[in-house]
């Protein structure tokens, strides 16, 4: 076991050192606060990772998942403010990941059906989102939300009060992520489908021939990231309190990294849930705390390419090696 999770280890080790060393040039990183904030962090980033994770381990590259979330966000944000403005949360995300499931699944047809390339097809439906965005809605942000999405910002679990009074907690958001993490680790594990995206990673010709049907193991797929991006829209949404069409702008590949960085091969057919966590975490880590020991902004993306590197190629020679190369 501790070989199959060696690159997992290796990570959370990382995670580990990196946190010792800056709460010992700043203390404040240990404050129940920064904690919370930083898990909060984790969320966005962490539900496109689910979606990129599942992409990337089939053997194919996403790149249209964030614009798939600002689509869902602001059209289900506009639906429900103009047809049911009382709608409850729950419903609202079903909205919204429906969306994304359809946006998904015309991602799936030039892939699997037209037999294109996953990274031309999705470079060209994400442009094309963005595209529509500008052009019919332009910089049109919604100040005013549902009150459910507000509301659903706010709830919060392991209240603390600090000193000041000020009552904090752990996110909603967080506990969603991680329960999504988890239950994509099960269906992963136990379905038939699941064990059909790693196969289809790992060889698609061997795949068709033990039985597998590719076309549905990919819709499945993008329709899970679909669906996954619509929930990251409306949740990004619900924490900034506005609906703005043109955020997440160039954040893909800062998702893509985070689960390459957890072991998973950009190749496909290998990589775990739990690595891909754990690679949204020490990204988050490193973005939000390098400038408490004064590391100045500039060299984050730096010190971010230098892990990156190092991580991939740990994963390479690790390949090589299981090869006998």
């Amino acid at each position: 076991m501790l070989k199959r999770f060696r690159h997992e280890f290796i990570i959370l080790a990382i995670i580990v050192v990196l946190s010792i060393i800056i709460g010992s040039i700043n203390s404040q990183f240990y404050s129940i606060g920064n904690i919370y904030s930083l898990l909060k962090s984790t969320v966005i980033m962490g539900l496109f990772a689910l979606g990129s994770f599942l992409v990337l381990v089939s053997g194919d590259i996403d790149i249209s998942f964030t614009a798939i979330g600002v689509f869902c966000m602001y059209v289900t944000s506009k639906l429900v403010l103009l047809v049911m403005p009382g709608a409850g949360i729950v419903l609202i995300m079903l909205v919204a990941g429906l969306i994304g499931v359809l946006l998904g699944f015309i991602n799936a047809v030039f892939i699997s059906l037209l037999k294109m390339p996953g990274l031309i097809v999705t470079l060209g439906t994400g442009s094309m989102i963005r595209g529509f965005l500008l052009t019919f809605i332009g910089v049109r942000i919604i100040n005013k939300l549902p009150d459910s999405m507000i509301a659903f910002s706010k709830i919060t679990f392991l209240n603390r009060v600090q000193e000041n009074g000020h009552i904090i907690g752990l996110s909603i958001g967080f506990v969603v992520f991680i329960a999504l993490a988890i239950l994509i680790y099960l269906a992963l594990k136990y379905t038939v489908i699941g064990r059909a995206v790693y196969a289809l990673g790992g060889d698609r010709v061997a795949t068709a021939r033990v039985g597998f049907n590719i076309t549905k193991v990919q819709f499945f797929i993008y329709g899970t990231v679909g669906f996954l991006s619509g929930l990251a829209g409306i949740t990004h949404s619900s924490f900034m309190r506005n609906g703005n069409p043109f955020d997440l702008v160039g954040t893909e590949l800062s998702v893509i990294a985070a689960v390459v960085l957890g072991g998973t091969s950009i190749t496909g057919g290998k990589g775990t849930v739990f690595g891909a966590v754990l690679g949204v975490f020490l990204l988050v880590l490193i973005n939000n705390s390098l400038i408490m020991v004064g590391i100045p902004s500039y060299w984050q993306r730096a010190v971010i390419g230098i892990i990156i590197l190092l991580s991939t190629g740990s994963v390479a020679l690790q390949e090589r090696r299981s090869q006998g190369v």
